[in-house]
């Protein structure tokens, strides 16, 4: 964990400047002055030049041992942002990751609807599930007559785009490497054919709402998509397509000048391997999901996660999967119910104290094999989702928060991290239910503002 930087301290330069301005000129009276033109001799006892400094770029550890605000200082200075009413109905804890106290609270055991915030559990699930360097093969293999398939594997970071083009997730395999691969080994397909048979069960999830296919919040999940299923493909907001699986045999048949149909068939068990490409390390996909708050990794992280255990390939199976995961690792999992791993379903059920726990968890001594999460969160006022959040203006904590956003119709929350004046680092997990996302985050924004303002000892 490393410390923020400050945008106040410009300003603060700006104001002292002023002040020795103003110092010089009312003492003594006012000193005339000029610019120095070439060849002028510099006045006497004018001091040298100073010589230049490089300056150097590091990164500075937090101090384990900076002060703690106390419960009283904490719950004073939250009293009057925690009860705004542009919040509706909030349930919120904040504690200190280093010793386990509980600094302030509200509610923190009634589980409401967390959004996006139910991607922290995804997250932590799987990496203490599977392993951080866990990486997918996607496979194109040979068919009857000619014909290729290209058989889903569970990465939906699988690109389309051509080799040197930008990708929307880190590091993405690509289906232009497929084709070179194929071509190098002299193959000459006649049709491409996708075999999408891995995932089983629906796939969309029956609280879901089809709508948000165009959206551009989901794409129904299957075990072959390509760019996450957008259809531009680094647009984070693009619109998704509703048939993922054929778009991608059809990128495929594309890339390598495949006229006629792409069909869905079934590769024979013993089917030759002609080309294949790994995805990311298991790590870099989580953090990808977590920065872009992206739905439909998160329920793919989830199906992978129960196929790593001998479970179903199905949706439903992914949620139990994340939850399962938690509990036999040790988490306290009391009052959660996920229908879904993404947040996408109004029928989650998450408390704040689970959320603050783990992230307490995450961030200090009891779970440092998930420190790695720390990356994946948004930067306040500076990366993600939280780009044009926290804005210096209107409230404190931009480069001090990092955070997970939730956002639906009527609930926000904010799941994160964040350093004190004094310097402590502390966990937080705010969730608001009953009004509009344009009323709850500046609202929870002001809350966790006040956070990182307070010493309050």
């Amino acid at each position: 964990m490393v410390s923020g930087t400050s945008k106040r301290g410009g300003a603060l330069r700006a104001t002292l400047g002023g002040v020795l301005v103003v110092a010089l000129l009312g003492g003594g009276g006012v000193v005339a002055g000029r610019t120095l033109m070439a060849g002028d001799k510099v006045p006497d006892g004018t001091p040298p030049r100073p010589e230049l400094i490089t300056p150097a770029a590091q990164i500075h550890p937090v101090d384990p041992n900076a002060p703690a605000p106390s419960t009283s200082g904490l719950a004073m200075a939250l009293a009057k942002v925690s009860n705004s009413p542009d919040l509706g109905e909030l349930t919120g804890q904040v504690s200190d990751p280093i010793t386990g106290t509980v600094l302030w609270e509200k509610n923190p055991g009634k589980p409401l609807i967390p959004a996006s915030n139910a991607k922290i559990l995804t997250a932590a699930a799987a990496l203490v599930g599977m392993p951080q360097d866990r990486r997918i093969t996607t496979t194109v293999v040979a068919g009857t007559d000619g014909q290729v398939i290209l058989r889903g594997a569970g990465d939906p970071t699988l690109s389309a785009q051509p080799v040197g083009a930008a990708t929307f997730f880190t590091n993405a395999p690509r289906i232009a490497d497929l084709v070179e691969q194929l071509r190098t080994a002299g193959v000459k397909p006649t049709s491409v054919a996708v075999d999408l048979s891995l995932f089983t069960g629906p796939s969309m999830e029956r609280t879901w709402d089809r709508r948000d296919i165009a959206g551009g919040d989901i794409t129904p999940i299957k075990s072959l998509i390509v760019d996450g299923g957008r259809i531009d493909p680094l647009d984070e907001y693009s619109p998704r397509t509703a048939n993922p699986g054929i778009v991608a045999g059809q990128e495929l048949a594309k890339a390598l000048g495949v006229k006629g149909p792409v069909k869905q068939v079934r590769a024979s068990e013993g089917a030759k391997v002609l080309a294949s490409v790994k995805s990311a390390p298991l790590a870099t996909r989580v953090n990808d999901m977590m920065r872009f708050s992206d739905n439909v990794l998160a329920e793919t992280l989830s199906i992978e996660l129960s196929l790593s255990a001998g479970g179903p390939a199905t949706l439903a199976a992914g949620a139990d999967a994340v939850v399962k995961t938690l509990s036999d690792k040790g988490f306290d999992t009391t009052g959660v119910t996920l229908r879904d791993t993404s947040g996408l379903s109004y029928a989650n059920r998450v408390p704040a104290r689970v959320l603050d726990d783990m992230m307490a968890g995450i961030a200090g001594p009891r779970y440092p094999q998930l420190r790695v999460l720390l990356d994946g969160l948004p930067v306040a006022n500076g990366t993600g989702t939280l780009t044009e959040r926290f804005n210096p203006r209107k409230t404190s904590g931009a480069g001090w928060v990092r955070a997970k956003t939730g956002t639906l119709t009527g609930v926000s929350s904010l799941t994160g991290i964040v350093q004190t004046v004094d310097g402590r680092v502390l966990a937080f997990a705010l969730m608001s239910n009953g009004t509009e996302p344009e009323q709850a985050r500046p609202a929870l924004d002001a809350v966790v503002g006040k956070i990182r303002d307070c010493g309050c000892r």
